[in-house]
């Protein structure tokens, strides 16, 4: 966001949401000539009133009269017609617009790294993606179309009113000066509060997306009264921005109605004494005057409104191009195909962090052979998760190299490479949907009955069938509908029907009852044969079943080998851990 300088617009944001139009230049076009031609036909029809009064107070002529009621009624017909054009296309190159924005947005969210992630309120992204793209809609269908049909049909008017009578013209306009000063000085002072607003919308967001997705923390800690205190402080915030916008237009408004109220008394008072007197004013030019001042000033606390709207389109658009414009993608220059990956993995001298100067991994080096299982152990700190989240490129390394098949990650055509990795967090991410859907991500690919064939060599189809529905049972957000256990299993599934060259597990089993750390350790034996295995060991079973046991401390491997080699040196960091925390196991 840039800072609140108090301009009152924004002509580079401007351009660049315009240019999201573009694409539907025709339909702009058609909305822009509706808007013109309503403007002409909006003035013509105060002028056919002025001729039709003066008429017949002249010749009282009635079938002149009902020609001019006539004349009027079409022009009716015609500006209710302009108004629909106008008001469709303006909408429709409103919503193509933010469709088409949106997905770029989104797009651009798909592509970021980790780390803006971690860094990253999903609440604001949330924001962002929808409320605030939102707004940028009526940037086209109440900002721009609106404020050039106001101004249009403002100059049109005025011109009319010149043509009719210059010194009332005059008159109507006398307070105009002022008007358009107190509108500038309500235009900038609104602009603030929009940020605000906006920003008030982004936090509240934020804090409810946590807060329901963290329910479980907030219940279990008893922290519900201080948290609805926490957020009332920011619905607070939120209320008070808004209210600020209200007192600016509680401000402007009867001001603006004030003044225009003058001018039409200054109307009927001039005009009154220059009819009395016989001067070249008609009481058909007072009345069409009166109608045209109100037509005149009507638009112009419009404009304000709309202009308000614009403003609001544009810093929504300052917010969502922040994210456009965010340099935080992953490189994806790179062009090997990953198709026919062996699974050889060497890491040369790695050096990463997640905070620039506080080193996570501090240059290790590694390999890993074709089909070989790889555990890796070491306490909580020690930068084994790190590892796994490296190979598929979710974070850049700072230093060093990471090979697979002896080509660096990075030039690896980075969807064919996560084609052929697979991984399993202990974290295990369910949308809120079936099972079946869990396990292909809706990859077209994938039939039920390749599934279901995957499911039963793995040993979990029974358990599946158990659920009502099957592979169709709905799991909830987040798979809340399961046990950690089950979404584990569901998780190696996933994994396993993509035929994966690489597989990376976090096989954790915290919080895991007997009959389900049974399933995933079969899970885990079928799952890893015949293909490259790096896992988080947790089980005594897995590690002494490893091909080799990777010990790390502090960012960095202290100890290699199998778990006999580990167990035989005395006093290695390896024994130490094992007679501390997998002695009691039973393989």
């Amino acid at each position: 966001m840039s800072n609140k300088t108090g301009n009152a617009f924004d002509i580079k944001i401007f351009a660049r949401i315009m240019s999201f139009a573009k694409r539907y230049r025709m339909q702009f076009i058609i909305a822009a000539l509706s808007t013109i031609l309503l403007a002409i036909v909006s003035a013509v029809r105060p002028y056919v009133l002025v001729l039709a009064v003066d008429d017949f107070t002249e010749s009282k002529d009635l079938n002149n009269l009902v020609n001019f009621v006539l004349l009027m009624f079409g022009l009716l017909i015609v500006e209710v017609l302009l108004q629909f054009v106008f008001i469709y296309y303006a909408n429709w190159v409103g919503q193509h617009v933010i469709r088409d924005m949106r997905a770029k947005v989104f797009r651009k969210i798909l592509a970021f790294k980790m780390t803006y992630f971690d860094n990253t309120s999903v609440g604001k992204l949330v924001t962002r993606v929808v409320s605030d793209i939102e707004t940028i809609a009526n940037f086209f269908t109440q900002g721009v179309f609106m404020i050039v049909s106001d101004l249009l049909k403002m100059i049109v008017i005025t011109g009319v009113m010149l043509y009719i009578n210059w010194k009332l013209a005059l008159i109507a306009l006398a307070v105009l000066p002022i008007l358009i000063y107190a509108t500038k000085l309500f235009q900038i002072a609104i602009k603030a509060t929009f940020q605000d607003v906006r920003d008030q919308v982004s936090n509240l967001n934020g804090f409810v997306q946590e807060r329901v997705t963290g329910m479980k923390i907030v219940q279990l800690f008893n922290r519900e009264k201080i948290e609805y205190q926490n957020f009332m402080k920011i619905n607070d915030k939120h209320k008070k921005a808004h209210v600020k916008t209200v007192w600016y237009y509680s401000i402007f408004f009867p001001i603006a109605e004030i003044f225009s109220s003058i001018a039409i008394g200054l109307l009927v008072w001039y005009g009154g004494f220059q009819a009395i007197g016989d001067e070249a004013v008609t009481v058909g030019a007072i009345i069409g005057f009166i109608k045209m001042s109100q037509m005149l000033f009507r638009p112009l606390r419009q404009i304000a409104d709309k202009f308000n709207q614009l403003q609001m389109g544009i810093v929504a658009g300052e917010r969502v191009f922040k994210v456009i414009d965010t340099e935080s993608s992953i490189d994806v220059s790179g062009t090997t195909s990953a198709e026919n990956l062996q699974g050889n993995i060497d890491f040369k001298d790695v050096r990463f962090s997640y905070i620039k100067g506080e080193e996570v991994l501090k240059g290790i080096s590694f390999s890993v052979k074709k089909g070989q299982t790889v555990a890796i152990v070491g306490s909580t700190g020690a930068g084994k998760s790190t590892i796994i989240n490296l190979i598929n490129r979710f974070y850049e390394i700072d230093n060093g190299v990471i090979s697979v098949d002896k080509t660096p990650v990075q030039e690896y055509d980075i969807e064919s490479l996560r084609n052929k990795i697979a991984v399993v967090l202990q974290d295990v991410f369910l949308f809120s949907d079936s099972i079946f859907n869990n396990i292909t991500l809706k990859n077209e690919s994938i039939s039920l009955e390749t599934v279901q064939k995957a499911a039963k060599q793995i040993g979990i189809h029974d358990f599946i069938m158990t659920l009502p529905g099957g592979y169709n049972y709905n799991v909830k957000e987040r798979g809340a509908m399961l046990s950690s256990g089950q979404r584990q299993l569901i998780a190696f599934l996933r994994a396993y029907v993509s035929k994966p060259s690489v597989l990376i597990l976090d096989e954790a089993t915290s919080s895991v009852d007997a009959n389900a750390e049974q399933m995933i350790q079969y899970a885990t034996e079928e799952i890893t044969k015949g293909r490259t295995s790096i896992v988080i060991a947790h089980r005594l079973a897995t590690i002494k079943k490893a091909d080799k046991i990777i010990v790390m401390d502090k960012g960095e491997i202290v100890e290699e080998g199998t778990h006999q080699e580990l167990l035989a040196k005395s006093n290695g960091y390896y024994k130490n851990l094992f007679d501390k925390q997998f002695s009691t196991q039973v393989a």
